[in-house]
Formats: structure tokens, C-alpha cells, sequence
């Protein structure tokens, strides 16, 4: 079988105002038994192999099977860490064992008088028969955001 070569650019910005103190949004990110609180799909993925190195140069994992099926890779590095101002990593997408994204993420905090403005902008590059799923990957993103305001609810 012939692999269709072909590449796919995706980008988007998300933004939502959180009713919380700046601090409690960004422990979310930055500690770990909190993340794993929030981050994922909950009940519609088994977790499988977890990673979690909160530092410039470190590295995150998560990786789970939906029950419908395929296992779900990401693996992240920390490029840019600024305390309770901003988070920036590169990271990477597998399903099913097959590489099918990298990307930048830029992760903002900001206070606002009702709590906290976060700011989630993404640049990334869709590979081969992924080409198409940069939508896909901001909706996955939004629900993960939305997972957050839950979380922190």
C-alpha cells in the first residue's frame, strides 16, 4: 500500500475567563496530581503510560486507548515556563503507534478583575493521512479547557 506525503498547517486561539484566583488556575497545570485531575478524556479513555516533569527541558506523556478503540500518544517538552504568566511547549501526537502531529502551544494567564483570562494559542502540522485534523484538534482542545473550568469549578 502507498502512503499518500502530504502535510496540513492548523492554528487557532482559545480564550476563556475563569472564576479563580490566577494561582489556582496555574497549579492546574503545574502540579501533577491536579492535572491528572482534569487532563484527559475521563471515563471514554483506559489511561495508560503518564509522564509529568514541570520544567524547561522536561517532558510530559499521556497516552490512553479509547474505548472505541485507538491508543491516543502525546508527548510534550517544556520550551518556556514563566511563573503565573506563561507555559509554552512542542509536542507530539500518535494514534495507534503512527506519528500524525507536532505543535507549538502557547498557554497565557492573565488576571482580570473576575478572576483569570487563559489564553491557549497552537500552531501545528498535520502529517500524511492526518492532513485533515487540525478542526479535530481544536475541538479536542476545547474540551479540554472546558475539563478545566470543571475541574476548577
Amino acid at each position: 500500500m502507498t502512503i499518500e506525503r502530504r502535510l496540513a498547517h492548523s492554528g487557532f486561539t482559545l480564550t476563556r475567563d475563569y472564576p479563580v484566583p490566577l494561582e489556582r488556575v496555574w497549579d492546574a497545570f503545574a502540579d501533577e496530581q491536579q492535572k491528572q485531575a482534569w487532563w484527559g478524556a475521563g471515563d471514554t479513555v483506559e489511561p495508560g503510560e503518564w509522564a509529568f516533569d514541570f520544567r524547561v527541558g522536561g517532558r510530559d506523556v499521556a497516552e490512553g486507548t479509547f474505548h472505541d478503540g485507538p491508543v491516543s500518544r502525546y508527548e510534550a517538552t517544556y520550551t518556556d515556563i514563566v511563573e503565573h504568566v506563561r507555559i509554552v511547549t512542542t509536542y507530539d501526537m500518535w494514534l495507534d503507534g503512527i506519528h500524525m502531529s507536532t505543535s507549538v502551544a502557547s498557554l497565557e494567564f492573565e488576571r482580570i478583575d473576575r478572576g483569570t483570562r487563559f489564553t491557549h494559542a497552537e500552531h501545528g502540522v498535520f502529517f500524511d493521512r492526518f492532513w485533515a485534523d487540525g478542526p479535530n484538534r481544536e475541538k479536542g482542545t476545547r474540551g479540554l479547557i472546558e475539563a478545566l473550568g470543571k475541574y476548577l469549578a
